[in-house]
């Protein structure tokens, strides 16, 4: 397969729960870690070894100057190279990655599950989530509780806050994020760079009820590069489907990968 230089060596968390099924290779999104996949990692690893990633410039992987989707894919690449051909699940940026290396790697991964992304560019950014977590003065901060206050003036959504609160080292009085990275490859991180090829292995696009990320009309660029795609949604979830409704995210996974 061969990662392509610059590739980086990722962070890894690996559950072994007995089974004999296929590795199964989890890819967080945006702000994410391998360490928010836990629960659902811990809980799939009865079918067989399940590793969580975190991503480069994210959680206690290294950092880089480069977060294009060519860059994330050569990543996988390399854990793959030392956990051998797998299932791989990645969700929004993740997801993205993770359809990144299918159609450059189709050899290398069984089945393919996409969570609330599509092959394409959106016209969003994250970036006023970065601007908040730089504004906040990390060395006035001695409690978790100063740094969600701080970040209170600036985002609204105390589930959010939670969320990028995970990524902050106390002790250290930093974020695991590289922001700076980030906040310039923002326009890579939600757009789409236009990988040619096919993946023509199963491939389920799990998606939230409540979430615009894939659309109808999104349908024929998916079906043109992964032409078994199977299409499902969870009810009552939104963009982050597996924090809404795990279980049922687990059940949908389980339920494709099994099949």
């Amino acid at each position: 397969m061969g990662a392509r230089p610059g590739a980086v060596d990722l962070t890894m968390i690996r559950h072994d729960g007995g089974g004999d099924a296929p590795p199964l290779l989890i890819a967080h999104g945006l702000f994410g870690s391998a360490r928010n996949w836990g629960v659902i990692a811990k809980r799939l690893s009865d079918r067989g070894p399940v590793i969580a990633v975190d991503m480069r410039n994210h959680g206690h992987a290294p950092h880089s100057d480069a977060h294009d989707y060519e860059a994330l894919a050569s990543d996988l690449a390399r854990v793959l190279e030392k956990i051998g051909p797998a299932d791989l699940l990645g969700h929004s940026m993740g997801g993205k990655a993770a359809m990144a290396l299918a159609l450059l790697h189709p050899d290398a991964l069984h089945r393919l599950v996409v969570a609330d992304i599509a092959p394409v560019a959106y016209g969003h950014s994250q970036a006023h989530l970065i601007e908040a977590m730089k504004r906040i003065d990390l060395g006035a901060v001695t409690r978790r509780a100063d740094a969600d206050a701080a970040l209170a003036a600036h985002i609204e959504t105390a589930s959010l806050r939670a969320f990028l609160l995970q990524s902050l080292d106390l002790a250290d009085k930093r974020w695991r994020f590289n922001l700076d990275t980030l906040e310039r490859e923002m326009a890579r991180i939600t757009g789409w760079p236009g990988i040619p090829g096919e993946f023509a292995r199963p491939t389920l696009f799990l998606t939230g009820a409540k979430s615009d990320y894939v659309l109808p009309e999104h349908r024929p660029a998916i079906r043109a590069q992964f032409p078994k795609a199977r299409f499902a949604k969870l009810t009552g979830a939104g963009h982050w489907l597996h924090a809404e409704r795990p279980r049922a995210f687990e059940a949908s996974v389980r339920a494709f990968l099994d099949a």
